[in-house]
């Protein structure tokens, strides 16, 4: 007797016709965008896949595609952030050799600072020091001495033992303001000082300087002789708070107060 089926019951479908039906639905997702291209590698598949291997289909190879491109967003930021740390050690790295040569140029300024400033002042001691006009001389007559030879009746200055010809300088730095003949004094140099004093230098045999003439400690300003009113060659030293005669000094007591050794 034959069976006829039930309304409504259907035969369940053939393993092929479940592949088939797989396929299409993994067709129609590429269709849509949702696997795109990569639903065809899924038809690929080997006809001889042992039983209960894992199918190959496009849905895996999305998630394959997926992983992919987490693991390449990754690498671009692990990249991404190499660079700045890269970056960020050398900005550090220009900004510590900038800094050292800010110091480095701040150390040459100070020592060119220093430098100059001791020199200002070894120019400005120079410049005030005094020494004696003659080197390695002593004094034969001294400040105030009394007798017929000075007209106001004693030395006005003190003598310095020379002979004929030796080299006299000014005892500090100041300007000539006579230079030449002066009667008894004979052949003189007279010197308004830095400080505002004068100094007198008579019976030179010859005169170095003019006046007006700028002159340093130690600077030559004539040779020592016997000019004018003199018994022998020496020289006569003055020291006067004004260019005139008569505001003459100790002139020994003048030296020691620059620091000279008389």
């Amino acid at each position: 007797m034959a069976f006829t089926r039930a309304t409504g019951k259907h035969r369940a479908p053939s393993r092929l016709s479940r592949k088939s039906a797989h396929v299409a639905g993994v067709a129609a997702l590429a269709t849509t965008g949702v696997i795109g291209t990569l639903a065809s590698p899924a038809l690929a598949a080997a006809p001889d896949a042992a039983p209960g291997s894992f199918e190959d289909t496009g849905l895996n190879q999305a998630v394959i595609t997926d992983t992919l491109a987490e693991q390449l967003d990754a690498q671009a930021e692990a990249q991404e952030l190499e660079a700045q740390e890269a970056a960020a050690k050398a900005a550090a790295q220009a900004k510590a050799e900038a800094e050292a040569k800010r110091k480095a140029e701040a150390r040459v300024k100070a020592a060119r600072e220093a430098k100059e400033r001791a020199d200002r002042e070894a120019e400005r001691q120079r410049l005030n020091a005094f020494q004696l006009p003659i080197a390695g001389t002593y004094v034969s007559t001294g400040y105030q001495t009394g007798g017929a030879m000075w007209s106001s009746g004693s030395h006005t200055g003190i003598d310095f033992h020379a002979a004929s010809g030796s080299t006299v300088v000014s005892v500090g730095a100041g300007t000539v303001v006579e230079a030449g003949w002066g009667g008894a004094y004979g052949n003189n140099v007279v010197i308004r000082m830095n400080d505002g004093t004068y100094t007198q230098y008579g019976h030179l045999s010859s005169v170095s300087v003019s006046a007006g003439q700028t002159v340093m400690p130690g600077q030559q300003i004539g040779l020592s002789g016997s000019t004018g009113n003199s018994s022998g060659p020496h020289l006569h030293f003055e020291a006067r708070t004004g260019a005139d005669y008569g505001s003459d000094i100790d002139p020994i007591a003048y030296l020691r107060s620059h620091g000279v050794n008389v």
